[in-house]
């Protein structure tokens, strides 16, 4: 009988299509996952955003995975009913954001002030000295930020609440 463990392990292997260095584990959107006696497969996952143009290519992505374990019966539910929150990404997972270039969302306790979004440490250099350039980003998720040191544009990763 399969387990929990051997489908999240597997799911490590199931990247984000815009992230392909971040695992949707990693992430945080895989919110349940149920397995009944006669091994069918539930897993429950969360967008980041409401609109996130991702979340279909991540849903047949992880039922391939757990259908190449050998399982048949598998559904992948996308349930906007528990929001994802920034701090739902594991610490690999911030660091597979600044592998991609990316400066991964601050962790901020149960308020999410706007002063955050302004304070990205630069994914390059680490450098704090770094200005918001546009709240508005490629994607939903992402903002434009400019580091002052090494003067190289990148990408945040929202910090959502």
């Amino acid at each position: 009988m399969i387990k929990k463990e051997h489908i999240l392990e597997a799911l490590l292997e199931v990247h984000d299509p815009e992230i392909p260095t971040l695992s949707v584990v990693d992430l945080g959107i895989v919110t349940d996952i149920t397995i009944a006696e006669n091994d069918a497969v539930e897993v429950t996952i969360t967008p980041t955003f409401v609109g996130c143009p991702a979340i279909e290519v991540m849903q047949q992505d992880i039922r391939d995975c757990i259908i190449s374990l050998g399982l048949t019966d598998v559904q992948v539910h996308v349930n906007y009913n528990t929001p994802w929150d920034s701090n739902r990404i594991t610490e690999k997972g911030k660091q597979a954001l600044r592998t991609f270039g990316l400066a991964p969302p601050p962790s901020f306790d149960m308020v999410l002030e706007l002063d955050i979004l302004h304070d990205a440490i630069c994914p390059y250099c680490g450098s704090k000295n770094t200005v918001m350039q546009s709240p508005f980003g490629p994607t939903l998720c992402r903002s434009i930020h400019y580091c002052n040191d090494c003067l190289q544009a990148f990408e945040q990763f929202k910090p959502v609440g």
